[in-house]
């Protein structure tokens, strides 16, 4: 039986740009990009986990908002149910510690890099909710 791992990611926005972390040689996923975040420890509600996750691996504080999307994604190493959430900084700068890059997309360039499965619906939908008024598709 596969292991349940419940993990939540930032979608942090500033000026029409998303932080965007690639995971490192080390991490599960090597190379492809994720919206920054962690696993959910016991008795924490997601928002809390990820102001927690913010601050271990990156070294910010963040704001949380609305929740962006909830997906469910098999890998090999077990089921992965990630819960997204619009944020905003409110203290410090990303600081690379765990992951090989740190960059800003423009939200309509989202798509130019290879993300992890669980986040491409995340993605598909902070694509969406950004494109500026009239560059939407029917």
């Amino acid at each position: 039986m596969k292991k349940e791992i419940n993990v939540v990611g930032a979608v942090v926005v500033d000026n029409g740009k998303v932080l965007s972390a690639q995971r490192s040689q080390s991490m599960s996923l090597p190379g492809m990009w994720e919206f920054p975040g962690g696993k959910i420890e016991q008795g924490e509600t997601p928002r809390d986990a990820l102001v927690r996750e913010m601050q271990e691996e990156l070294q910010c504080t963040v704001e949380i908002g609305d929740e962006v999307a909830s997906t469910r994604h098999e890998y090999d190493f077990g089921f992965v149910t990630l819960t997204t959430f619009y944020s905003r900084l409110i203290d410090g700068a990303p600081r690379l510690t765990e992951h090989s890059e740190i960059r800003w997309i423009d939200a309509s360039e989202l798509d130019t890099v290879e993300w992890a499965p669980a986040d491409v619906p995340a993605v598909h939908r902070v694509m969406r909710d950004l494109a500026p008024a009239g560059d939407t598709e029917p």
